[in-house]
């Protein structure tokens, strides 16, 4: 996984220092190609990043290696040069001298994914590394975000994550009452049982969908055991049945899969309950073959998490999104594994 994304980061020198950014897609034969969903929008971008910066500093604080410290730090210089002085992040370049998209459908300033995304990554900067550059685009980028309403839900998780690591670390005290509001408006946010990700949906999407983890570590956090017992609810109605009948979608991207073992795992730990722990485990092995496809799709040999299973089927490309949220996915093996030798290769 760090393999492919080493393969796809490239230098983004306008950012300055070190900048770098990673492809945001690549073919099976690791030719990175743009964004072009929605129109084209660019090469790489914010939300990538960002989560490759919370991924690199969790590595960095588990094994100090040096090249996870410097690769984070490279990145996060990239994320500096997204952020307008207003505190607003921007999602792409639309190529590798570094010009920004400023209007794109998934580029404009403050975009909720990317903006919350961006933030998070900077108050982790600021919390591991004591970055008091990062500390100021991070007290930017909240005050945008503090300011915001009607938030889907799936975007506001990640707003409540990022306040749950302040809080727990015992900075931004002014945050809990945010956290509290956030996490209300995340448990409203349900259809029946099951948290969805936006108003008027009927149903969640896999994809980013964190929100019962969040509302188990905040119900902790907040002593509200209230909020642990909707994120039980969701979780047993919801991700407990897609993944015991491993995750048979007709399209499933690694970031969903990721997304429900986060959401499974934090539950186990906020709930004392084995049965998630369990699911984890079970969620976990999609990437190894436990899977509509009867294949993996993280190649143990090459490095690479495929860009998930469509109908059945292995979808061969490689881009930044699955090998991140991939590595996330599976960092207690990674960590285990994990030598400065292979680090630095």
């Amino acid at each position: 996984m760090l393999r492919q994304l080493e393969r796809l980061t490239q230098p983004v020198a306008i950012a300055g220092g070190g900048a770098c950014a990673i492809a945001v897609y690549a073919d099976a034969a690791d030719r990175a190609f743009p964004a072009t969903d929605l129109g084209f929008e660019g090469v790489a971008c914010v939300d990538d990043a960002a989560r490759a910066v919370v991924l690199l500093i969790d590595l960095w604080e588990a094994t100090r290696l040096p090249r996870a410290l410097s690769w984070a730090r490279s990145l996060i210089d990239f994320l500096h040069y997204m952020q307008f002085d207003d505190g607003r992040f921007v999602n792409f370049i639309v190529d590798w001298r570094g010009r920004r998209n400023e209007s794109g459908p998934t580029s404009f300033p403050g975009g909720g994914f990317w903006q919350a995304r961006g933030t998070r990554a900077l108050a982790k900067a600021w919390l591991a590394l004591d970055d008091q550059n990062a500390l100021t685009g991070l007290q930017r980028g909240l005050a945008f975000i503090r300011e915001s309403r009607d938030v889907p839900a799936d975007v506001r998780s990640i707003h409540a994550l990022m306040a749950v690591e302040l809080l727990r670390a015992g900075r931004l005290p002014e945050l809990r009452p945010d956290l509290v509001r956030w996490c209300e408006e995340i448990a409203a946010s349900r259809r029946g049982d099951v948290i969805v990700d936006s108003p008027g949906a009927t149903e969640p999407h896999l994809w980013a969908h964190v929100q019962e983890g969040v509302l188990a570590d905040a119900g902790v956090l907040l002593g509200r055991e209230d909020l642990v017992s909707v994120a039980r609810r969701s979780a047993d109605a919801y991700l407990a049945p897609i993944i015991r009948g491993r995750f048979d979608l007709p399209t499933v991207q690694p970031y969903g899969v990721a997304s429900a073992i986060h959401s499974i795992e934090r539950l186990g730990i906020a709930s004392g309950e084995h049965e998630y722990i369990d699911l984890a485990r079970l969620a976990r092995a999609w990437f190894d073959g436990r899977n509509p496809a009867n294949a993996p799709v993280y190649d143990r040999a090459t490095g690479r998490v495929h860009d998930g299973i469509d109908n059945g089927v292995v979808n061969p490309h490689s881009g930044a999104e699955s090998n991140i949220v991939g590595a996330q996915a599976l960092l207690p093996e990674l960590i285990v594994r994990m030598s400065p030798r292979e680090a630095t290769a």
